[in-house]
């Protein structure tokens, strides 16, 4: 088995990947790493395939994989998981503002340190300040309070993982910035950061958009939830259920015993139909019974699921 396995998903970075390859190359030599390089070329359209061919032929540790189209970041990083054999896996961009002179402190810190899962910290940036620097230190402030790690760049490309969290995560969607957290859903909870050089762009621009903060978000919320309730989804739908039900039933009572009330007493009682609260509590009433159904239905799916052995199994003896 490789020390190590380079993962590197690109796209469009025919400048910068000879360079990146004879910097990671002496890095290894360096500290006597057994290693393998795998390039995940994400659809690229300029000459990134050509030049990962012939840096194979050179070094066999370089390997490639090349999609047909631009699938996104996810699928490269997860096809690279998927083909991964070193002890410990690392992951960084090919634009050359992630530095494998951090590669022997990564390595360490899973080895000898024991974490599972090691993310770093471009703590001094050099991007723009307004579009990109003061965009992420506020992303990052939601994703700590709703992850619960207390990460400081949860999308920093360069990561070091034990192989075996790799093996048990399924990166998909635009779920690359979070998987940190898929890590901390699946069981592995010994997750730290590091302080890591951050270089400026040499070549090229940047594949991402203002854009990704929105979508980012969004994927944030359904992981949230997911990694919660996947499991047990009639906790959170049966609960709001029962509640939203509760209320309706309560407010619908409250307006038939006023009108029994002001009748017995000889009053004039409008018609039930005539209160707004009535259509309020008949809405409560739909809705508790939507979001129990729902709930339940999510119970019949989860139970099919658990029944097809989804989960991920640390260790098995005796068998």
């Amino acid at each position: 088995m490789k020390n190590i396995s380079i993962v590197i998903p690109l796209l469009n970075e025919e400048e910068s990947i000879p360079e990146l390859i004879e910097w990671i190359e002496r890095v290894m030599n360096e500290n006597h790493y057994s290693y393998e390089i795998i390039i995940v070329d994400d659809g690229s359209t300029d000459n990134s395939w050509e030049i990962i061919t012939k840096l194979n032929a050179q070094n066999p540790d370089i390997k490639g994989v090349r999609f047909r189209r631009n699938y996104g970041k996810s699928a490269a990083l997860n096809e690279g998981f998927s083909k991964a054999q070193g002890e410990v896996v690392i992951t960084m961009d090919a634009d050359l503002q992630d530095s494998p002179d951090e590669i022997p402190d990564l390595y360490k810190m899973i080895r000898e340190d024991g974490y599972d899962l090691v993310s770093g910290w471009k703590k001094v940036r050099h991007d723009n300040t307004i579009t990109k620097n003061l965009p992420s230190k506020l992303y990052n402030m939601v994703n700590r309070k709703l992850s619960g790690l207390k990460l400081h760049d949860m999308n920093c490309g360069l990561k070091a993982y034990n192989l075996e969290v790799v093996k048990n995560i399924e990166v998909y969607g635009e779920m690359h910035r979070y998987i940190p957290v898929l890590a901390k859903n699946v069981g592995f909870k010994k997750i730290g950061e590091k302080v890591v050089q951050h270089r400026a762009r040499k070549y090229g621009k940047t594949k991402f958009g203002l854009e990704r903060f929105v979508n980012g978000f969004l994927d944030l919320l359904t992981l949230t939830f997911v990694g919660r309730f996947s499991k047990k989804p009639m906790h959170f739908f049966g609960v709001w259920g029962v509640l939203f039900f509760f209320l309706g039933f309560c407010a619908s009572l409250s307006i038939g015993i006023h009108k029994l009330w002001v009748l017995y007493h000889g009053g004039h009682a409008p018609l039930v139909t005539s209160s707004p609260y009535f259509y309020l509590a008949i809405l409560c009433m739909i809705l508790g019974v939507q979001l129990f159904l729902a709930g339940f239905l999510g119970e019949l799916i989860s139970r099919e699921s658990r029944d097809r052995n989804l989960y991920s199994v640390k260790e098995v003896i005796g068998l």
